[in-house]
């Protein structure tokens, strides 16, 4: 039997608590992308093997992460890289957008989203 990846049970109230203290970027794209709105279906704090990404679609195997100011600092920017080492390494796609990106151009972000899931020609 192969090992479970998604949604480890012991994470499951750090995921919970999560959920409830979402920042608002994080609040104001869920509120875009929730319920199909893109033509996918997204989780949010979801669990990939030890982490937990801020969005995750099953079907495109794409996440998405929000990084704010925290994210600026050399060793959270070693660990996030050690973090997308693991998902590519799962056959996901990550897309990294800052609070910034959220709070001043939405729509371009909810634009390279969607680009981002488009079969290449």
């Amino acid at each position: 039997m192969s090992e479970r990846i998604f949604n480890l049970k012991k994470n499951h109230y750090f995921r919970v608590n999560l959920r409830e203290a979402m920042p608002e970027p994080e609040r104001r794209l869920w509120r875009h992308i929730r319920g199909r709105q893109l033509g996918m279906k997204f989780r949010r704090q979801h669990g990939i093997g030890p982490y937990i990404v801020d969005f995750y679609c099953p079907e495109k195997r794409l996440v998405i992460e929000i990084d704010g100011d925290s994210h600026y600092n050399p060793d959270t920017q070693i660990y996030d890289r050690k973090r997308d080492d693991f998902m590519k390494s799962l056959g996901l796609q990550v897309m990294r957008f800052t609070n910034q990106d959220i709070l001043e151009n939405l729509d371009s972000v909810l634009d390279r989203v969607l680009q981002s899931t488009q079969p290449t020609k």
